[in-house]
């Protein structure tokens, strides 16, 4: 039997983040200090679209992106810069940006929603490219 459930862990992590409404979150999108990034699977990428200048990083390779002592390590983690994550919902994007609290990446949040409430508010997205293998 499980200890805690997934709403349990969102709710915990609802408790602890930051967390800006699609409204805040424009007005931070063409910030230089800040960099969006998208959590979500490259297939929801693919099927949905994206934030223009988004950076992506999938939920399953975060810790290894951001930590600078991992062969994974992406550049991008090391900027002196906000970090707004968002997933489809904001279930995802919650539990990653707590687990980037715990971690010690102090400027992180995400947006109440994801890219669906992002959607529906007529913010902007753009088609993801698809790069064809050769």
């Amino acid at each position: 039997m499980l200890k805690k459930g997934y709403q349990q862990l969102v709710d915990e992590a609802y408790a602890q983040i930051r967390t800006y409404s699609v409204a805040e979150a424009l007005t931070k999108l063409d910030k230089g200090d800040v960099q969006f990034i998208d959590v979500r699977d490259i297939r929801e990428l693919e099927r949905e679209g994206v934030i223009a200048g988004a950076f992506h990083a999938p939920r399953g390779m975060i810790e290894f992106w951001v930590d600078p002592d991992s062969p994974y390590f992406r550049p991008v983690f090391g900027e002196n810069k906000e970090f707004i994550l968002f997933c489809a919902a904001g279930w995802r994007s919650a539990l990653t940006t707590k687990t980037l609290m715990d971690m010690g990446l102090e400027n992180v949040a995400h947006i109440e929603g994801g890219f669906t409430a992002w959607k529906a508010a007529g913010a902007p997205t753009v088609a993801k490219e698809i790069k064809k293998v050769v």
